[in-house]
């Protein structure tokens, strides 16, 4: 072959290359609306989402799926993973709507599951679980009602970035992350009645490594629960009411059951919560633990008990009246800590008989009760006491 030919043929392979490489390169998206979903909120689009990620999750390059303006209707529905790439983006402008009847997701454990992810980002969006006529069903005392579903979970996933979304009327839990790691939650807002039966916002169980970030969670139940095996967490600027405050536990459900440690909660308001920053732990025997709690920088707006250590928790008297927790709490400090409480008793430090808090530890600490200090109590609680506190400790030293 001549030269002068030759030169052609490289010069359009080259150009084949360049063509293929930036292709490549540019993020692949994939529109719901192009798998059939229809954002009128009344036709199923479970099917078009789950074809959206079968592409997104099999491709081998970063991907993005965008759900457009509009609110779709969708039952159950689980992303499952391995996936191809560890990059993936949901981008949502719309409203993901359950079912209004509440019979076609309420006997799920899930309405929207991620599971065996990595590298999964929603940005955006408003999911609206029309739990209300579950929550009637439930306070009606009907045998019949089933036990709903959660929102959205996360399970067995790592690497997770919720930024944004919005959960509103879920049926039960709101947001559940449970056997993950490093999983950021920024941004978020929970809202739900402050009479919605375990409407819990944000719910970490058996995972490490999370973070949730300047969020407003106000619901029937817990703004954010911690629950067994909980480790290395970190929550900052949240906005807790209508609700039952940030809870760690219950715990000790189970007689071998994962601790929780390594837990601080930050720069947080309460207002008008049943409670603020509470440990809670069921009264009978058990391995689990908590330690290395670290509340600070709380502000408390008429909370019904603004710091609390309730280790006699016995829901309908079952299984474990008179008997003694085996959770065992230790090295938990509460730092400027101040407000007004809605009851005489504004720190509540009820511990075990059979296994004592220690380490327990008072700084800068200032309730106030209709304008006048707010009461201590403590039972089997050991620790210390430094700078304003009021009301005076109770704890041994």
């Amino acid at each position: 072959m001549s030269t002068s030919m030759a030169l052609p043929i490289s010069f359009l392979t080259f150009l084949l290359i360049l063509f293929f490489s930036s292709s490549l390169a540019i993020p692949l998206s994939y529109n719901v609306l192009s798998f059939g979903a229809r954002p009128d909120g009344r036709t199923d689009s479970a099917k078009s989402f789950l074809a959206a990620w079968a592409k997104a999750c099999g491709s081998a390059e970063a991907a993005t799926i965008y759900v457009p303006r509009g609110r779709y209707l969708l039952h159950n529905a689980v992303f499952q993973g391995q996936c191809k790439n560890n990059d993936i983006t949901i981008r949502i402008d719309g409203t993901l709507v359950a079912p209004a009847d509440y019979h076609v997701i309420g006997n799920a454990e899930n309405w929207i599951l991620f599971e065996h992810v990595n590298g999964v980002s929603i940005n955006g969006g408003v999911l609206d679980g029309q739990g209300a006529g579950l929550w009637a069903c439930k306070k009606s005392d009907n045998s019949n009602c089933p036990s709903g579903a959660t929102t959205l979970r996360f399970s067995n996933s790592n690497n997770v970035v919720i930024n944004g979304l919005a959960s509103v009327d879920s049926q039960k839990f709101h947001i559940v992350i449970n056997g993950c790691n490093h999983v950021k939650v920024q941004g978020v807002k929970v809202s739900a009645s402050g009479d919605s039966p375990n409407t819990d916002g944000i719910h970490v169980q058996s995972s490490s490594g999370v973070t949730i970030l300047d969020s407003k969670i106000g619901t029937g139940d817990d703004c954010v629960s911690v629950g067994p095996g909980a480790t290395n967490l970190w929550i900052e600027n949240v906005a807790c009411g209508p609700g039952h405050g940030i809870s760690i536990g219950s715990l000790g459900k189970e007689q071998q059951e994962a601790g929780v440690q390594n837990v601080t909660v930050t720069a947080v308001t309460f207002t008008g919560t049943k409670n603020g920053v509470r440990i809670k732990s069921w009264g009978r025997p058990s391995n689990g633990f908590a330690r290395n709690i670290l509340f600070q920088h709380a502000l408390m707006n008429n909370v019904d008990n603004p710091i609390i250590i309730d280790q006699n928790y016995c829901p309908d008297n079952n299984n474990c009246p008179g008997q003694a927790s085996g959770v065992k709490i230790s090295d938990v400090i509460y730092q400027d800590i101040h407000g007004t409480s809605a009851t005489e008793v504004g720190v509540k430090l009820d511990c075990s008989s059979k296994n004592p808090c220690t380490g327990i530890s008072l700084e800068d600490v200032k309730l106030i009760y209709k304008n006048q200090p707010a009461e201590a109590s403590c039972a089997n609680a050991d620790g210390s006491a430094s700078g304003f506190i009021l009301p005076n400790s109770c704890l041994k030293t």
